[in-house]
């Protein structure tokens, strides 16, 4: 039995990797999408960390004033902070009040800054959690192996929500690295025939198989060349959710270390006593000789 592989590195990561040189920096404008690819502990504690750095900067502007807070304790900044968070949610408890023209300024330019970034903070949770996802599990691993008599390129996935995807729809490109007659070197893409790239009803488990037969890109290549090659093959699947009705999609790559050759998959399905289909996902990774 083949030992499970490592997590290896999400497309994310790989991504963030790639060093761009002479790439234009980010514009403040690319904030938003930033903010929505972060972690939700990310944002939460970003948006944290603003809340209470701009209360202090207040604070320090209100102690600036001097005694400019009627009720406040000369020169406490606990006071003068949490009269700016009071300020900055319109709380308004009236137990301490601007007493000077300075103040009052502070105050009303602290409480449009307050429904601005509420609104802002508002609006970034709302599209987190009205962002589309799909919640896709691809096996760690691709095997190739003979499939009725054919050698063929498989891979699996499953749909971890409890719903299905409506019209899912699966594409496999495989990009490697060439050299043209003129010895340039090139990245190119070839798209992978697959046996079934439509599923009406992408419910349980779908396992993908590419014949590599003489039209395929993968067909005679070893997997010394895989290597030699970089070679990638990038799986991407989109499908309509059928709860919220949104398209959603979901993508992975598998590189030469990823593939197991002359392996197939373990068996997930299996029939229970009272005729009910059984999957087990904690096979969904294991592989096996193909003859086992």
């Amino acid at each position: 039995m083949a030992p499970n592989p490592p997590i290896r590195m999400t497309d994310r990561k790989w991504l963030q990797s790639v060093v761009k040189v002479g790439a234009r920096r980010p514009h403040v404008t690319d904030l938003y999408h930033f903010l929505l690819e972060r972690p939700w502990r990310w944002l939460l504690v970003a948006i944290l960390a603003v809340y209470l750095s701009v209360n202090a900067a207040f604070a320090g502007l209100y102690l600036l004033g001097g005694d400019c807070l009627e009720n406040a304790r000369p020169g406490s900044f606990t006071d003068a902070f949490f009269f700016s968070v009071q300020t900055m949610a319109t709380i308004g408890y009236g137990k301490m009040v601007p007493r000077t023209a300075y103040a009052n300024a502070l105050v009303t330019l602290e409480a449009l800054l307050g429904m601005m970034s509420t609104a802002m903070a508002t609006g970034m949770m709302f599209a987190k959690f009205a962002r589309p996802s799909a919640r896709v599990l691809f096996s760690r691993v691709a095997v190739v192996c003979e499939r009725d008599g054919v050698r063929c390129l498989m891979f699996r996935m499953a749909n971890e929500r409890g719903n299905q995807l409506i019209e899912a729809s699966l594409r496999l490109v495989l990009t490697r690295n060439e050299t043209t007659r003129e010895a340039e070197p090139v990245r190119r893409f070839y798209d992978l025939e697959l046996q079934r790239s439509q599923n009406p009803t992408f419910a349980l488990s779908w396992t993908a198989i590419h014949p590599l037969t003489p039209a395929s890109a993968l067909h005679g290549m070893t997997p010394e060349a895989l290597v030699t090659q970089s070679v990638s093959i990038i799986a991407s699947l989109v499908g309509i959710d059928e709860t919220s009705g949104q398209t959603v999609h979901a993508r992975h790559t598998y590189v030469a270390d990823d593939l197991r050759w002359g392996m197939r998959f373990k068996d997930i399905l299996s029939t229970l006593p009272d005729g009910r289909r059984q999957v087990d996902y904690t096979l969904f990774h294991d592989t096996q000789d193909q003859e086992t």
